[in-house]
């Protein structure tokens, strides 16, 4: 009986919380900082917090622009305008950038989390589509050669075929069986070590 009676009881409605965003304020913001004629943050800062100089991301941003809809400036049917195509791209660079959350930008752009998954998913998706045949190819015959050769010019070191790099990433959500494998006595976390080999242009 306590059971029939518990199953009639209705259950409360959730509603979402609406949050009306100012995004016209985000992209001026926006502008004002970084893409303005005389922008508040001068390129070296650009260049830290976007990973690039303002002229390639700027390339990327009108390339994104007339590949796939979704980066264009469009309005709802209440007449409300969209995001901007810098809106967008910024939030996904600076995810890609900062390794965050995808809200972690919802107080500067205007971006909800939700919103800011979408463009992190066009934008790589748009990446690999646009620039995947040129740079995410293997090198042919008469690319190593070139770099062999660039290389042994610069460097003085023949059959080189890159520099080789490492850096360490900070690895906070190890599993505990695997600490001890991923730790070393003078950092505090376990870490992985990401080693890379790059040539001079950066295009491998």
């Amino acid at each position: 009986m306590a059971q029939e009676n518990a199953s009639q009881i209705p259950r409360p409605i959730i509603r979402r919380t609406q949050i009306n965003r100012d995004r016209e304020e985000g992209h001026d913001l926006l502008m004002r900082h970084y893409f303005g004629n005389e922008p508040l943050y001068n390129e070296t800062l650009f260049k830290r917090r976007f990973r690039m100089q303002r002229p390639l991301f700027e390339h990327i941003v009108n390339d994104l622009e007339v590949a796939d809809t979704y980066f264009q400036l469009r309005w709802d049917h209440r007449g409300k305008r969209g995001f901007t195509p810098l809106q967008k791209c910024t939030s996904a660079i600076r995810q890609l950038a900062y390794g965050s959350t995808a809200d972690i930008m919802d107080d500067y752009l205007q971006i909800s989390d939700n919103t800011s998954r979408q463009c992190l998913y066009n934008f790589c998706k748009n990446i690999c589509r646009l620039y995947g045949p040129k740079y995410l190819r293997k090198p042919n015959y008469n690319d190593v050669m070139n770099l062999y050769e660039h290389h042994e010019n610069y460097h003085g070191f023949p059959g080189m075929l890159g520099s080789i790099d490492c850096m360490h990433w900070d690895w906070e959500n190890c599993p505990v069986a695997w600490r001890g494998h991923f730790m070393r006595g003078d950092h505090g976390c376990p870490l992985i070590i990401l080693e890379a080999v790059a040539s001079q242009d950066l295009w491998i």
